[in-house]
Protein backbone atom coordinates (compact mmCIF):
# COMPACT_ATOMS: atom_id res chain seq x y z
CA UNK A 1 0.00 0.00 0.00
CA UNK A 2 1.74 3.04 -1.40
CA UNK A 3 1.94 6.11 0.50
CA UNK A 4 1.48 10.07 -0.61
CA UNK A 5 4.62 11.95 -1.44
CA UNK A 6 5.54 13.63 1.76
CA UNK A 7 8.19 16.16 2.03
CA UNK A 8 10.84 14.35 4.32
CA UNK A 9 13.35 17.30 6.50
CA UNK A 10 16.94 17.20 6.01
CA UNK A 11 19.43 16.51 9.22
CA UNK A 12 20.25 19.94 9.55
CA UNK A 13 16.63 21.39 9.10
CA UNK A 14 15.24 18.82 11.72
CA UNK A 15 17.96 19.17 14.05
CA UNK A 16 18.50 23.25 13.84
CA UNK A 17 19.91 24.64 17.49
CA UNK A 18 19.70 28.29 18.51
CA UNK A 19 21.69 29.29 21.65
CA UNK A 20 20.21 30.61 24.44
CA UNK A 21 21.33 33.39 27.09
CA UNK A 22 23.34 31.39 30.07
CA UNK A 23 20.67 30.99 33.07
CA UNK A 24 22.02 34.01 35.34
CA UNK A 25 23.59 32.76 38.59
CA UNK A 26 22.00 33.38 41.86
CA UNK A 27 24.79 32.33 43.82
CA UNK A 28 23.49 29.79 44.91
CA UNK A 29 24.52 27.02 42.99
CA UNK A 30 21.44 26.95 40.92
CA UNK A 31 23.17 25.26 38.20
CA UNK A 32 24.73 22.28 40.51
CA UNK A 33 25.98 21.60 43.82
CA UNK A 34 29.41 22.19 42.61
CA UNK A 35 29.34 25.39 40.66
CA UNK A 36 27.10 28.00 38.33
CA UNK A 37 24.96 27.44 35.68
CA UNK A 38 26.74 25.86 32.40
CA UNK A 39 27.15 28.78 30.26
CA UNK A 40 26.41 27.21 27.60
CA UNK A 41 22.48 26.47 26.42
CA UNK A 42 20.68 25.84 23.17
CA UNK A 43 17.13 25.42 22.35
CA UNK A 44 15.54 23.02 19.38
CA UNK A 45 13.23 24.94 16.81
CA UNK A 46 11.43 22.11 15.19
CA UNK A 47 9.17 19.51 16.72
CA UNK A 48 11.15 16.49 16.47
CA UNK A 49 9.80 12.61 14.75
CA UNK A 50 7.14 10.98 16.29
CA UNK A 51 7.58 7.60 15.46
CA UNK A 52 3.80 6.41 13.69
CA UNK A 53 2.88 10.11 12.89
CA UNK A 54 2.89 9.99 9.07
CA UNK A 55 0.75 9.50 6.08
CA UNK A 56 -0.26 6.59 5.12
CA UNK A 57 -1.75 7.90 2.63
CA UNK A 58 -5.20 6.11 3.55
CA UNK A 59 -8.10 6.55 5.77
CA UNK A 60 -7.71 9.11 8.51
CA UNK A 61 -8.41 6.11 10.68
CA UNK A 62 -5.04 4.15 10.54
CA UNK A 63 -4.02 3.24 14.24
CA UNK A 64 -1.02 5.02 15.31
CA UNK A 65 1.53 3.75 17.68
CA UNK A 66 1.79 6.63 20.61
CA UNK A 67 2.80 10.07 20.59
CA UNK A 68 6.03 10.27 22.48
CA UNK A 69 9.26 11.66 20.48
CA UNK A 70 11.56 9.82 19.08
CA UNK A 71 14.91 9.06 21.50
CA UNK A 72 17.21 9.28 18.50
CA UNK A 73 16.13 12.59 17.81
CA UNK A 74 16.80 13.87 21.52
CA UNK A 75 20.09 11.80 21.40
CA UNK A 76 21.25 13.13 18.26
CA UNK A 77 20.54 16.87 19.41
CA UNK A 78 21.99 16.61 22.73
CA UNK A 79 25.02 15.64 20.72
CA UNK A 80 25.36 18.12 18.62
CA UNK A 81 24.65 20.70 21.58
CA UNK A 82 27.57 19.51 22.87
CA UNK A 83 29.63 19.45 19.96
CA UNK A 84 28.50 22.88 19.54
CA UNK A 85 29.71 23.97 23.23
CA UNK A 86 33.09 22.07 22.92
CA UNK A 87 33.42 23.64 19.07
CA UNK A 88 32.98 27.18 21.24
CA UNK A 89 35.04 26.55 23.34
CA UNK A 90 37.95 25.72 21.15
CA UNK A 91 37.38 28.68 19.26
CA UNK A 92 38.29 30.76 22.41
CA UNK A 93 40.95 28.60 23.14
CA UNK A 94 41.84 29.40 19.35
CA UNK A 95 42.97 25.47 18.97
CA UNK A 96 43.39 25.03 14.89
CA UNK A 97 41.02 22.90 12.97
CA UNK A 98 44.05 20.07 12.55
CA UNK A 99 43.85 19.54 16.43
CA UNK A 100 40.21 19.93 17.32
CA UNK A 101 38.93 16.54 18.79
CA UNK A 102 36.22 14.62 16.97
CA UNK A 103 33.32 12.50 18.93
CA UNK A 104 34.64 9.27 20.46
CA UNK A 105 31.61 8.08 22.62
CA UNK A 106 28.07 9.35 23.49
CA UNK A 107 26.31 7.43 26.62
CA UNK A 108 22.69 8.27 26.86
CA UNK A 109 20.08 7.77 29.26
CA UNK A 110 16.42 7.85 28.90
CA UNK A 111 14.55 9.15 32.14
CA UNK A 112 11.28 10.40 30.51
CA UNK A 113 9.21 10.76 27.57
CA UNK A 114 10.46 13.06 25.79
CA UNK A 115 7.33 15.98 24.79
CA UNK A 116 6.90 16.98 21.03
CA UNK A 117 4.71 19.53 21.43
CA UNK A 118 7.63 21.88 22.82
CA UNK A 119 11.04 23.01 22.43
CA UNK A 120 14.14 20.38 23.99
CA UNK A 121 16.25 22.70 26.14
CA UNK A 122 20.51 21.54 26.08
CA UNK A 123 22.66 22.75 28.55
CA UNK A 124 26.08 20.95 27.70
CA UNK A 125 28.44 22.16 30.64
CA UNK A 126 32.23 21.68 31.06
CA UNK A 127 33.13 18.31 31.33
CA UNK A 128 30.70 18.13 28.80
CA UNK A 129 27.32 16.53 29.74
CA UNK A 130 24.70 17.16 27.73
CA UNK A 131 21.41 17.04 29.43
CA UNK A 132 18.06 17.49 27.74
CA UNK A 133 14.69 19.07 29.39
CA UNK A 134 11.14 19.76 28.25
CA UNK A 135 10.28 18.33 31.58
CA UNK A 136 11.51 18.90 35.20
CA UNK A 137 13.71 16.62 35.71
CA UNK A 138 15.40 16.41 32.65
CA UNK A 139 14.30 13.82 31.08
CA UNK A 140 17.95 12.86 28.65
CA UNK A 141 21.40 13.04 29.89
CA UNK A 142 24.16 11.71 28.52
CA UNK A 143 28.01 11.85 28.65
CA UNK A 144 29.36 12.81 25.70
CA UNK A 145 33.49 12.40 25.14
CA UNK A 146 35.90 13.43 22.29
CA UNK A 147 39.25 12.37 20.81
CA UNK A 148 42.43 13.38 18.89
CA UNK A 149 42.75 11.98 15.65
CA UNK A 150 45.80 9.98 14.92
CA UNK A 151 47.43 6.94 13.06
CA UNK A 152 47.02 3.29 13.57
CA UNK A 153 49.73 2.32 16.02
CA UNK A 154 52.20 0.56 14.47
CA UNK A 155 49.70 0.39 11.18
CA UNK A 156 47.53 -2.06 12.90
CA UNK A 157 44.32 -1.71 12.12
CA UNK A 158 42.26 -5.16 12.34
CA UNK A 159 38.51 -6.05 12.21
CA UNK A 160 36.19 -9.06 12.00
CA UNK A 161 35.00 -9.63 8.21
CA UNK A 162 31.78 -6.94 7.04
CA UNK A 163 28.41 -8.02 5.27
CA UNK A 164 29.54 -7.57 2.10
CA UNK A 165 32.82 -9.74 2.30
CA UNK A 166 33.04 -12.90 0.84
CA UNK A 167 34.10 -14.27 4.22
CA UNK A 168 30.54 -13.51 5.56
CA UNK A 169 28.43 -15.43 2.29
CA UNK A 170 25.57 -15.58 4.14
CA UNK A 171 25.03 -12.31 4.42
CA UNK A 172 27.04 -11.04 0.96
CA UNK A 173 25.26 -13.18 -1.15
CA UNK A 174 21.70 -11.78 0.29
CA UNK A 175 23.33 -7.85 -0.13
CA UNK A 176 24.26 -8.73 -3.84
CA UNK A 177 21.01 -9.87 -4.68
CA UNK A 178 19.76 -6.77 -5.91
CA UNK A 179 21.33 -2.89 -5.30
CA UNK A 180 20.81 -1.13 -2.83
CA UNK A 181 17.84 1.09 -3.43
CA UNK A 182 16.23 -1.76 -4.96
CA UNK A 183 15.15 -3.17 -1.49
CA UNK A 184 11.54 -1.93 -0.21
CA UNK A 185 11.89 1.10 2.27
CA UNK A 186 12.59 0.63 6.52
CA UNK A 187 9.17 0.14 7.63
CA UNK A 188 8.21 3.90 9.91
CA UNK A 189 7.01 1.28 12.68
CA UNK A 190 8.52 -2.18 12.22
CA UNK A 191 6.11 -3.84 14.06
CA UNK A 192 4.66 -7.03 12.17
CA UNK A 193 1.09 -6.35 13.16
CA UNK A 194 1.73 -2.87 11.70
CA UNK A 195 3.77 -4.59 8.92
CA UNK A 196 1.14 -6.83 7.79
CA UNK A 197 -1.59 -4.34 7.90
CA UNK A 198 0.04 -1.50 6.31
CA UNK A 199 2.48 -3.42 3.60
CA UNK A 200 5.69 -2.66 3.03
CA UNK A 201 6.10 0.06 0.59
CA UNK A 202 5.27 2.55 3.01
CA UNK A 203 7.56 5.61 3.32
CA UNK A 204 6.33 7.70 5.53
CA UNK A 205 7.94 10.73 6.89
CA UNK A 206 11.37 10.29 8.66
CA UNK A 207 13.78 12.28 8.35
CA UNK A 208 17.57 13.17 7.69
CA UNK A 209 18.64 9.76 6.20
CA UNK A 210 16.53 7.39 3.05
CA UNK A 211 16.75 4.25 4.52
CA UNK A 212 16.41 0.15 3.25
CA UNK A 213 15.35 -2.62 4.92
CA UNK A 214 17.00 -5.98 3.61
CA UNK A 215 14.52 -8.92 3.42
CA UNK A 216 16.40 -11.61 5.86
CA UNK A 217 13.48 -13.78 6.35
CA UNK A 218 14.99 -16.92 5.03
CA UNK A 219 18.29 -16.12 7.08
CA UNK A 220 16.60 -15.61 10.41
CA UNK A 221 14.42 -18.20 9.71
CA UNK A 222 13.64 -20.73 12.89
CA UNK A 223 15.31 -22.85 14.40
CA UNK A 224 18.31 -20.41 14.31
CA UNK A 225 18.00 -18.81 17.94
CA UNK A 226 17.32 -14.88 18.80
CA UNK A 227 20.33 -14.13 19.66
CA UNK A 228 21.93 -15.53 15.99
CA UNK A 229 19.69 -13.78 13.91
CA UNK A 230 20.67 -10.11 12.02
CA UNK A 231 19.03 -7.26 10.60
CA UNK A 232 20.13 -5.72 7.83
CA UNK A 233 19.36 -1.89 7.07
CA UNK A 234 20.97 -0.22 4.54
CA UNK A 235 20.77 4.01 4.80
CA UNK A 236 22.33 7.06 3.08
CA UNK A 237 21.85 11.03 3.86
CA UNK A 238 18.84 12.67 2.06
CA UNK A 239 20.83 15.86 1.76
CA UNK A 240 24.18 17.28 2.01
CA UNK A 241 25.36 18.92 5.36
CA UNK A 242 25.91 22.38 5.28
CA UNK A 243 29.95 22.90 6.08
CA UNK A 244 31.74 23.09 8.78
CA UNK A 245 31.74 27.06 8.66
CA UNK A 246 28.14 27.25 8.95
CA UNK A 247 27.22 29.94 12.12
CA UNK A 248 24.44 28.02 13.61
CA UNK A 249 25.83 24.49 14.22
CA UNK A 250 29.03 22.54 14.52
CA UNK A 251 28.61 21.19 10.58
CA UNK A 252 31.80 18.60 10.74
CA UNK A 253 32.71 15.23 10.87
CA UNK A 254 31.10 15.05 14.35
CA UNK A 255 27.85 15.82 12.91
CA UNK A 256 27.56 12.84 10.40
CA UNK A 257 28.56 10.68 13.35
CA UNK A 258 25.17 12.25 14.96
CA UNK A 259 23.51 11.19 11.97
CA UNK A 260 24.87 7.63 12.05
CA UNK A 261 23.58 7.33 15.50
CA UNK A 262 19.92 8.76 14.60
CA UNK A 263 19.62 6.25 12.18
CA UNK A 264 20.69 3.54 14.28
CA UNK A 265 18.12 3.99 17.06
CA UNK A 266 14.96 4.28 14.47
CA UNK A 267 13.72 0.63 14.93
CA UNK A 268 15.97 -1.49 16.47
CA UNK A 269 13.85 -2.46 19.73
CA UNK A 270 10.46 -3.12 17.24
CA UNK A 271 12.51 -5.74 15.27
CA UNK A 272 13.97 -7.07 18.69
CA UNK A 273 10.19 -7.45 19.85
CA UNK A 274 9.55 -9.18 16.57
CA UNK A 275 12.01 -11.74 17.09
CA UNK A 276 10.83 -12.10 20.49
CA UNK A 277 7.35 -13.44 18.89
CA UNK A 278 5.31 -9.47 20.27
CA UNK A 279 4.92 -8.48 16.49
CA UNK A 280 1.39 -8.95 17.34
CA UNK A 281 1.30 -8.04 20.59
CA UNK A 282 3.67 -5.13 21.18
CA UNK A 283 2.54 -2.70 23.89
CA UNK A 284 5.85 -0.60 24.91
CA UNK A 285 9.12 -0.23 23.32
CA UNK A 286 11.23 2.57 24.63
CA UNK A 287 14.99 3.37 25.28
CA UNK A 288 16.39 3.41 28.40
CA UNK A 289 19.98 3.56 28.01
CA UNK A 290 21.95 4.04 24.27
CA UNK A 291 25.39 3.80 23.81
CA UNK A 292 27.31 4.91 20.43
CA UNK A 293 31.10 4.41 20.21
CA UNK A 294 33.20 5.57 17.54
CA UNK A 295 35.78 2.96 16.38
CA UNK A 296 37.81 5.54 14.08
CA UNK A 297 38.80 9.29 13.96
CA UNK A 298 35.61 11.30 13.18
CA UNK A 299 36.69 12.47 9.20
CA UNK A 300 36.20 7.97 8.67
CA UNK A 301 32.37 8.88 9.57
CA UNK A 302 31.54 11.15 6.79
CA UNK A 303 28.42 10.46 4.72
CA UNK A 304 29.21 11.39 1.30
CA UNK A 305 25.51 12.08 -0.84
CA UNK A 306 26.31 11.61 -4.47
CA UNK A 307 23.74 9.47 -5.94
CA UNK A 308 25.89 8.49 -8.85
CA UNK A 309 28.26 6.62 -6.05
CA UNK A 310 25.54 4.68 -4.89
CA UNK A 311 26.72 4.72 -1.66
CA UNK A 312 24.95 3.10 1.23
CA UNK A 313 25.87 2.39 4.85
CA UNK A 314 25.13 -0.27 6.64
CA UNK A 315 23.42 -0.74 10.21
CA UNK A 316 23.96 -4.67 10.86
CA UNK A 317 21.57 -5.08 14.11
CA UNK A 318 21.58 -8.55 16.56
CA UNK A 319 19.74 -9.01 19.72
CA UNK A 320 21.86 -10.91 22.51
CA UNK A 321 19.78 -10.86 24.94
CA UNK A 322 15.91 -10.65 26.42
CA UNK A 323 14.65 -10.60 30.20
CA UNK A 324 12.97 -8.55 32.62
CA UNK A 325 10.76 -6.66 30.18
CA UNK A 326 13.78 -5.66 28.57
CA UNK A 327 15.82 -6.74 25.16
CA UNK A 328 19.27 -5.49 23.92
CA UNK A 329 19.83 -4.29 20.67
CA UNK A 330 23.79 -3.94 18.97
CA UNK A 331 24.56 -2.73 15.82
CA UNK A 332 27.72 -1.96 13.85
CA UNK A 333 27.48 0.68 11.69
CA UNK A 334 29.40 -0.42 8.36
CA UNK A 335 31.01 2.16 5.51
CA UNK A 336 30.24 1.57 1.93
CA UNK A 337 33.96 0.27 2.02
CA UNK A 338 33.43 -2.12 4.94
CA UNK A 339 34.85 -0.48 7.57
CA UNK A 340 33.69 -1.07 10.92
CA UNK A 341 32.68 2.44 12.03
CA UNK A 342 30.83 2.49 15.03
CA UNK A 343 28.51 0.18 17.42
CA UNK A 344 25.39 0.87 19.17
CA UNK A 345 24.47 -0.84 22.01
CA UNK A 346 20.65 -0.07 23.49
CA UNK A 347 19.20 -1.22 26.47
CA UNK A 348 15.15 -0.82 26.73
CA UNK A 349 11.64 -2.03 27.39
CA UNK A 350 9.96 -4.44 25.24
CA UNK A 351 6.67 -5.32 27.01
CA UNK A 352 3.73 -7.27 25.72
CA UNK A 353 -0.10 -5.84 25.78
CA UNK A 354 -0.15 -8.62 28.13
CA UNK A 355 1.92 -6.85 30.68
CA UNK A 356 0.19 -4.85 33.30
CA UNK A 357 3.12 -3.18 35.40
CA UNK A 358 2.40 -1.24 38.32
CA UNK A 359 2.42 2.26 37.80
CA UNK A 360 5.70 3.99 38.58
CA UNK A 361 7.20 0.35 38.78
CA UNK A 362 9.66 1.00 35.36
CA UNK A 363 13.01 2.01 36.45
CA UNK A 364 11.44 3.11 39.69
CA UNK A 365 10.54 6.95 37.72
CA UNK A 366 8.40 6.56 34.95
Amino acid sequence: MASKAKSRLSFQEMMHLVKLPPVPDSGSGSGSESGPPPPHRYMSTRAAYIPGAFDFGVADDVPRVHNAAFGGHVYAQAGLAACRAWSEIEDGKGVNKSEKLGLHTIHGYFTAIGLSDRPFIYTPDHFPIASLTNLNPPCFTALVSFKLAEPHSAGISIQEPSPFSPSRPELSSILSGRPPHAWPPAPPVDIDGMVSLMGTDVVGNFPCVDMKKVDMTGYNAPPKPVHERRELLLYRLLKPLPPSSSDDACWDANAHILVHAFAADRNGLLMAGNHLGLGWTMGKAASLSYSFVVHVNANEAVMECDESKGEWWVQEASFPRAAAGRGIVESKIWSPQGVHVATEYQDGLIRSFEDRPEKGKLMGRL
